[in-house]
This record gives structure tokens, C-alpha cells and sequence, in this order.
């Protein structure tokens, strides 16, 4: 998920936020080396999931990724996560949910879908193809395709119904976007069998200080929406480097503040949620700017940042 100028906060959103009280998993008074320590202890007792970073230097999407590169980066996860998710079934994607089995994690399998009808049927064909060997958990049509208006929601809706008659009924299908997409259409929230919703407190330019409060907000949100569903966080985070935007500050220490609360209120509520991301990648910064290619809890050299 990226920058949405009709979603960044208002001045009385933002003065809502400062009025209320903030719940924090931080200790008062504590200093870097102390963010550190926590940061250290709450990852080795494994986070629910992380969203898988396919790309070293000089990669991109389009580049074909090969299933060595992959294994390599899901060893690394391997004793942090209990899941992962993946973006995309082609071009050395599909190795994802290979990899990550073989690791013993599940998986959350997503079809990219995009403006291009020839890569969005093989995206669509590898998803089932990948379901029916038993290689995906939970199915996910489309990342953001609302978001980047890339088809019309009819067809969106089609390429849902068709994976769900496609793969095993145990298989949850569900569809990927921004937490208020949910409310938006609530037919299509019909079609899923579970919410998957991105949030993201720093993109809506919110101030590190009541981040946590924000993401809760947009939970709650997606999960009126659900209509009893199970709704999941796929994608949430802070970047530690970059751009600020409005009050959001990219900084080592808001990375780590948002990790810690983060992750430590999904556990105490009993949220499944993804983190995003794994691994920094570079390419990211044509679409969003410098602050793209800082959101992974490990550097681009595949080395643990804190």
C-alpha cells in the first residue's frame, strides 16, 4: 500500500487522536538500546506472519526469481514466522509457497492482478495450480486492484468466483486492499471468505505517537465490515528510513515503536496479521520514493537490522 491523498488525516482527525488516551506496549523513559532489546526478545518468540521480499539489488517485478534465492531468504524467516505471504504466482513467485512449505510455514497465496489480461490468466491459472497441490493456505485475488483501478470490479469480482469454484473448499479465498475498499463494496466483501485488509497508520500521515490507536481504528473498521468474518491485517509497518509525510517520521526508533506495539497488540487480541515487509528492496523507491525501500525488518543484504 502506498500514498493516497484522499486518505490522509484531517486536522480534527488528527486532534481526535491527540485527545485520547494512547495504549502502548512501551515503557516510559525507555531509550534506543532498551527498543532494542524488546525488538530482539518479541521477534524470537515469532511473529504470526511476514510478507516475503523477493527482490536483492537491482531485481525487479518482471525479473524471473530463482527457487535457490527463494529458499535462501525462507530460512531466514523460518524461525521468526509462523506464515507467509506472497504477491504474485509467476516469474519465481510460485516458488514462495514451495519454499515456505518445505520450511513448514504456511502460506498466504496472492494472484497479482493487474491491466495486462495475458499475465493475469497465467496469475490466475498458477494460483489454482498451486491450490490444488496443496501448497496454499489462503487464496488471495488481487492486491490493490481497486486502488489502481487496473479492471473494472465485475471483472475482479469474476476472477474471485472463479478461484473459489477452482480449489479445494477449505481453502479460504478472500481479496486484498486497503481496509475502507471493505465498506466501500460490500458486495465484493460478500464474495470473500475472509477480509484481508492492508493498514497503514504511516501512508495516512499519522504521527508515530498514536500510530497503534490509528491501526486499531482501521481494524475495527474492516472488521464492521466483514460481517462476521475472520478479517486479517496483510500488510502493516513502518519505514525506518525516507521521506516524512505529514506527522508520519521514518526513523530507526518509530520502526521500532511500531514493530513492538504492533505486533504485541495482535497477540494480546488475537489479530493474525502479516508485517511487511521481510526484507528492504530497493526497487520500490520509483513507486514510492526514497522512504520505498525501508520498510523490511531486515537490509537489503539480508542482514537483521536491529
Amino acid at each position: 500500500m502506498s500514498f493516497r491523498k484522499d486518505q490522509l488525516l484531517t486536522d480534527k482527525q488528527e486532534a481526535f487522536l491527540a485527545s485520547i488516551h494512547h495504549q502502548s506496549f512501551i515503557p516510559e523513559d525507555v531509550n534506543y538500546d532498551d527498543l532494542q532489546a524488546i525488538f530482539k526478545k518479541l521477534l524470537s518468540s515469532g511473529m504470526h506472519g511476514i510478507c516475503f521480499s523477493m527482490y536483492e539489488d537491482g531485481q525487479e517485478p518482471g525479473d524471473h526469481i530463482t527457487l535457490e534465492q527463494v529458499r535462501r531468504r525462507m530460512k531466514i524467516l523460518k524461525p521468526y514466522t509462523k506464515w507467509v505471504r506472497s504477491f504474485s504466482c509467476i516469474e519465481g513467485n510460485e516458488f514462495v509457497p514451495q519454499a515456505a512449505k518445505e520450511e513448514g510455514i504456511k502460506t498466504l497465496v496472492g494472484a497479482w492482478i493487474g491491466d495486462d489480461p495475458e499475465k493475469n490468466r497465467q496469475e490466475l491459472d498458477a494460483l489454482i495450480e498451486l491450490a490444488n497441490k496443496g501448497l496454499v493456505d489462503i487464496a488471495a485475488v488481487g492486491n490493490e486492484v481497486l486502488y489502481r483501478n487496473d479492471i473494472p470490479l465485475e471483472e475482479l469480482k469474476e476472477h474471485i468466483r472463479e478461484v473459489r469454484a477452482a480449489i479445494p473448499k477449505d481453502i479460504p479465498v478472500g481479496y486484498v486492499d486497503a481496509y475502507y475498499e471493505f465498506t466501500v463494496h460490500p458486495d465484493l466483501t460478500d464474495l470473500c471468505d475472509v477480509v484481508l485488509a492492508n493498514c497503514y497508520p504511516f501512508w495516512e500521515s499519522c504521527h508515530i505517537d498514536y500510530s497503534l490507536t490509528h491501526m486499531q481504528q482501521m481494524f475495527g473498521q474492516a472488521l464492521s465490515a466483514s460481517k462476521g468474518k475472520k478479517v486479517i491485517i496483510t500488510e502493516t509497518g513502518w519505514p525506518c528510513k525516507g521521506e516524512s509525510l505529514g506527522g508520519a517520521q521514518p526513523s530507526d526508533i518509530n520502526f521500532l515503536k511500531y514493530f513492538i506495539n504492533t505486533q504485541n497488540w495482535c497477540k494480546q487480541a488475537g489479530i493474525e496479521s502479516f508485517y511487511f515487509s521481510s526484507f528492504d528492496e530497493s526497487w520500490k523507491v520509483g513507486d514510492e520514493g526514497e522512504v520505498g525501500a525501508y520498510w523490511g525488518v531486515w537490509d537489503k543484504n539480508e542482514k537483521l537490522k536491529y
